[in-house]
């Protein structure tokens, strides 16, 4: 079903770190750091996988993420939702259905048999393709995805997701130099002020946490192992 209504963006990320928070989505640990993808060391780290178990948390965010994309990009604005494997193919389908919009999907790389595809489903030339994701840190990885759309004939100038890191700048320069858009329902600060004010970890965890967000690439620096 279409949503058919819009809450304020601050009240959906208000309650889309609330929902994050609920599930035990949000680990921070300023002590014995996470490791990220890049290697990187983290204070924070997110799993938005855990959603797709929760039908009424998923189900209020799914309905956000739709009236997000249709509010700031337009009602008509897209012909086909893509996910990205694989985190994004559940939220993708879910979007989709909401939208009322046909769903495919994008492999990271050729499946290297077959037909060699990384579209996987229904994607034509000229249709406009919105890319779900779960959530993005630095927008890097969704530039593969993107081009992989583009490759078919396709348009492909929006990306949503339910998380964005909110703390690296060079997001809007790397996906703007690509011709997107990001959409995003939360950040870090929204789960940040949120934890704060359930009291959901202690005051020095807190901190730590604080700390990283105001300068992530200098705490990462010295904390590097």
């Amino acid at each position: 079903m279409i949503p058919t209504s819009f809450p304020t963006a601050e009240e959906m990320a208000k309650l889309t770190a609330r929902a994050l928070l609920e599930v035990g989505a949000v680990h921070f640990n300023a002590r014995e750091p996470f490791t990220l993808a890049s290697g990187l060391p983290s204070p924070t780290y997110i799993d938005c996988r855990k959603l797709i178990s929760y039908p009424r948390l998923r189900a209020t965010l799914m309905d956000f993420l739709a009236v997000t994309v249709m509010r700031d990009a337009g009602f008509e604005a897209f012909d086909n939702v893509a996910g990205g494997e694989t985190a994004g193919i559940p939220f993708a389908a879910f979007v989709a259905e909401r939208l009322a919009l046909p769903m495919t999907y994008v492999r990271k790389k050729p499946k290297g048999y077959g037909r060699n595809a990384r579209i996987e489903g229904l994607m034509t030339e000229g249709q406009r393709v919105l890319l779900i994701e779960d959530m993005t840190t630095d927008g890097g990885s969704k530039l593969s995805f993107v081009d992989a759309i583009r490759d078919t004939g396709a348009e492909c100038a929006h990306t949503g997701v339910i998380f964005s890191y909110g703390i690296f700048p060079e997001i809007t320069k790397t996906l703007g130099d690509h011709g997107v858009t990001l959409h995003a329902l939360a950040t870090w600060w929204d789960v940040l002020a949120e934890a704060k004010a359930q009291g959901t970890f202690d005051a020095e965890t807190l901190d730590g946490v604080e700390a990283f967000l105001n300068d992530p690439r200098a705490w990462q620096e010295a904390h590097k192992a």
